[in-house]
């Protein structure tokens, strides 16, 4: 009888996510209106460099059996806990000058604590990332319980996806806090239903926050959407905030590789002290290494050279499972990666630990490694034995 509730419970499912996949037109909406560019067509927005690789199933196949196989289990993903338990980090009410202590919350959700600002990257702090209550379901608690955040200042929003726009939690936010929400164009539109303000800049374009300190918006390869007809009504981006002293700051949000360009342009800044960059929800077949819009350690650490940062920090991985990785793939195989490059200083932190990060210092000089020579130095049985 369990068995037969528990079947009737999926397909219920199912037939939700189907419903949201074919949803009628009036969940579209209009996020932003203006003049065509090379990632804006007048109606939607697209990736100059090319959306074919973030566009259809991440494994492949139909849409149908990947939700079937995803809802029943039957996809064959390794297990995942149900729960890791994290440390509760109380943060200090501000850092000053040129000290900067930086906290991971969670996924892609980060405090940077600089300058005497409190500056939050994509907070989440609800239990699920999905509409209506549904969708992956966290397996750490925040890293910071939301009522011993510090006053946030500044919050960097990467684009409208679930487990990053979080409604609830930028509701709270704005209620408590009235922070300087920065964002990519049209995704202030869909802020606005929590009634905070936003302001919403095209790739390229600069945000002053105070005098030395500007927030600019960079490209990223991704996609948005919250209904899936309003596909890509909304910009989605990274970040560079500009620092007086130290070195900048590096958000990357959600992106896949592309043309592996942008790195670079974020780079032309000024010299980047700190990144935050994404390295899991990589895999949907076995032994995948990246899909179009999401980046794995592989390509990770190739964007972490091509940045030139001191430091950086893993994100986006072991808070939501959104892919077949099992819990430890990312930062295994981030260490790894890393060795085979002979390059320090990007590594998987734990959740809930202030990190002190030094003023910037020109990283040591590291030849580039393709990724064709990177794959094979990790293929090794060890390496494999962890995917």
């Amino acid at each position: 009888m369990l068995k037969i509730v528990g079947t009737l419970i999926l397909l219920l499912i199912v037939v939700l996510a189907l419903a949201i996949t074919i949803v009628p037109r009036f969940l579209d909406r209009i996020y932003y209106r203006g003049p065509a560019t090379d990632h804006f067509d007048g109606a939607r927005f697209r990736n100059p460099d090319g959306d074919a690789d973030t566009i259809g199933v991440p494994s492949g196949g139909s849409r149908i059996g990947f939700f079937w196989r995803f809802f029943t289990g039957t996809d064959g993903r390794p297990k995942w806990p149900e729960n890791v338990a994290t440390p509760s980090a109380v943060p200090a009410a501000r850092i000053e000058g040129e000290r900067m202590v930086v906290t991971w919350v969670g996924h892609a959700t980060v405090l940077v604590q600089t300058q005497g600002l409190n500056i939050l990257t994509d907070p989440v702090w609800s239990d699920r990332a999905g509409p209506l209550g549904f969708g992956p379901k966290r397996v750490t608690a925040p890293g910071i319980a939301f009522d011993a955040l510090p006053r946030i200042d500044v919050v960097l929003l990467s684009h409208d996806h679930y487990d990053h726009m979080d409604l609830a939690t930028i509701g709270r936010l704005w209620r408590r806090d009235r922070p300087h929400i920065v964002t990519s164009l049209g995704n202030d539109s869909v802020i606005a239903k929590t009634g905070a303000q936003a302001t919403a800049v095209d790739w390229g374009q600069r945000v002053p926050i105070r005098p030395g300190i500007d927030v600019i918006v960079t490209r990223a390869h991704h996609w948005g959407t919250r209904w899936n007809t309003d596909r890509n009504r909304a910009l989605w981006s990274g970040f560079v905030v500009t620092m007086p002293q130290g070195g900048n700051v590096f958000f990357a949000g959600d992106t896949g590789m592309g043309d592996g360009r942008w790195p670079a342009e974020a780079a032309a800044y000024g010299p980047i002290r700190f990144a935050m960059i994404p390295i899991g929800a990589f895999r949907f077949v076995p032994g995948q290494m990246a899909i179009g819009s999401h980046i794995g350690p592989v390509d990770a650490v190739t964007v972490y050279h091509d940045l030139g940062a001191a430091h950086a920090m893993a994100i986006h991985w072991g808070t939501f499972r959104l892919s077949y990785e099992a819990y430890d793939t990312p930062p295994k195989l981030l260490a790894a990666a890393m060795a085979c490059t002979g390059q320090t200083g990007f590594v998987a932190e734990p959740i809930g630990r202030p990190i002190e990060i030094a003023p910037y210092a020109k990283p040591a000089p590291v030849p580039a490694m393709s990724r064709d020579a990177l794959l094979r130095c990790l293929d090794t049985p060890t390496v494999k034995a962890m995917q």
